[in-house]
């Protein structure tokens, strides 16, 4: 009996990974294409779109202050049946992205020019880099919304709704990007320009998908058995009263909930944030070197992010059913679960670094002709080997310890790796010391293998235990 149920569970979790998995190769897609099709335009409008694409991912980031907080209590919650509590919260997130990202959106458009000079653009690089942020800055709003919605999604077991999203999302970029890029199909040839529309007008296509796909995640929508309507009038009848219906749970306003978002989403932002900010004053050191070796690093991370796919969806997919079974209380079996997660993850992980360590010259070379990034690019990837090993702990720790409600103890620990390890060792080793991007990254391998022994140690501690917020 209990093989059968730890075969069962097995079966879900792959169940959620495997759209997970597809999803979130598909997103990486969505910035490798531009990367690669770009590789063809030329190495500055690489480097110009991947700096922009750091501080996008940075915004982005911001975003998901609130989707993550309501992935992880939309998850608990949905676990537990507390379906009331699980409507409140998803109303409370989606407001406030939609108010956050029409702000950010603002900032970005009006401001791109100065942000790109703060974080040291070369002047080479100017014109292509503001043109790219402006466009893809200022709809960055519809993100904000693809993420929430994705989150909800995702946090009831619908890991399948996100996938066919960002199926649709890649397949009209690609499209877009040979199209405006280059000029075919009777387009003008827009160079970077033409990839950031491309680009952005994917997201809002992701966006408008998403949406239609929320009202699976309603009780509310399901309920009194749905008859076809045959005319407007009775659609905008029925709207009407599914909208009445949803506006009671918010009153009155559900301020508990909102701190449970708050106390959630500000340690898991911040962590995520730190990080970013980080591999952001870092990209900055690496603009000091040499435009090669900020073009070096942006073909390296773009190939590495694919390394770490596999342990990152599997991570997320266990998460989602940690989060059930914490709302449920069953912690013992949250905790077994996890340890299977680890384990698959890392083992995954390992093979596909192993794999690029050994093909990444030949990567390199299909990308570029310039010999200096590419025996820099091959020492990056061996490096980034080792590096893998700390990355995945961190990755699940991380993403498992706030799915039970332990949300404070990584940020602590990422903020303090992340600057004095990461930044301050990255800085003294690549620059005083001169050894460049290799120094660069012997640091940040340094921070990913201490966090993940000292995160890891949290985890099997089972401090976690008692953090629910069902109870």
């Amino acid at each position: 009996m209990q093989t059968t149920k730890r075969i069962s569970i097995k079966k879900e979790l792959y169940r959620l990974t495997l759209p997970i998995f597809i999803d979130i190769a598909l997103v990486m897609m969505l910035g490798a294409v531009d990367t690669v099709m770009l590789s063809r335009f030329s190495d500055d409008a690489v480097a110009a779109v991947g700096l922009d694409n750091q501080l996008v991912s940075l915004v982005f980031l911001i975003y998901q202050f609130f989707s993550m907080g309501a992935a992880i209590l939309c998850a608990q919650y949905y676990g537990a049946g507390l379906r009331s509590r699980f409507i409140q919260i998803v109303g409370i997130s989606v407001f406030v992205n939609m108010l956050l990202g029409m702000l950010m959106s603002l900032t970005l458009w009006i401001w791109a020019e100065p942000i790109l000079q703060m974080f040291g653009l070369r002047e080479n690089l100017m014109t292509d880099g503001v043109r790219y942020l402006e466009i893809t800055g200022a709809l960055s709003f519809f993100q904000a919304l693809s993420l929430t919605f994705s989150a909800v999604l995702r946090s009831t077991g619908k890991t399948l709704y996100p996938m066919l999203a960002t199926v649709a999302v890649n397949i009209l970029n690609i499209c877009g990007n040979y199209a405006l890029i280059f000029g075919n199909w009777g387009c003008p040839a827009m160079g970077v320009e033409g990839a950031a529309w491309a680009t952005a007008g994917s997201r809002i296509v992701a966006m408008l998908i998403l949406l239609c796909f929320m009202p699976t995640v309603w009780p509310a929508a399901k309920a009194g058995g749905d008859a076809a309507c045959r005319s407007l009038k009775h659609i905008g009848v029925r709207a009407v009263g599914k909208i009445k219906a949803l506006s009671a749970y918010f009153r009155p306003f559900p301020v508990q909930e909102l701190k449970n978002l708050f106390y959630i989403g500000i340690p898991a932002m911040s962590e995520e944030l730190s990080y970013s900010l980080s591999q952001v004053a870092i990209t900055y050191f690496i603009n000091q070197i040499s435009t090669e070796a900020l073009t070096t690093k942006i073909y390296c991370s773009t190939a590495i992010t694919f390394v770490i796919l596999f342990s990152t969806s599997i991570v997320q997919g266990g998460d989602i059913l940690v989060g059930h079974y914490v709302g449920q209380l069953r912690y013992r079996v949250a905790y077994i679960l996890g340890n299977y997660v680890f384990r698959t993850g890392m083992m995954l992980t390992l093979i596909v670094a192993t794999i690029l360590a050994f093909c990444g010259r030949p990567l390199l070379q299909f990308l570029t002709d310039n010999e200096a990034i590419i025996t820099l690019g091959t020492w990056i990837f061996i490096i980034d080997w080792v590096l893998n090993i700390g990355r995945v702990k961190n990755i699940f720790a991380c993403g498992t310890l706030r799915a039970t409600g332990d949300a404070v103890y990584p940020v602590v620990v990422g903020v303090i790796f992340q600057w004095v390890v990461a930044v301050g060792f990255a800085w003294f080793v690549g620059i005083p010391l001169g050894y460049g991007l290799i120094g660069i990254w012997l640091a940040f391998c340094l921070d990913e293998n201490l966090r993940g022994i000292i995160l890891m140690r949290r985890w099997h501690s089972q401090k976690w235990r008692g953090r629910a917020f069902t109870v």
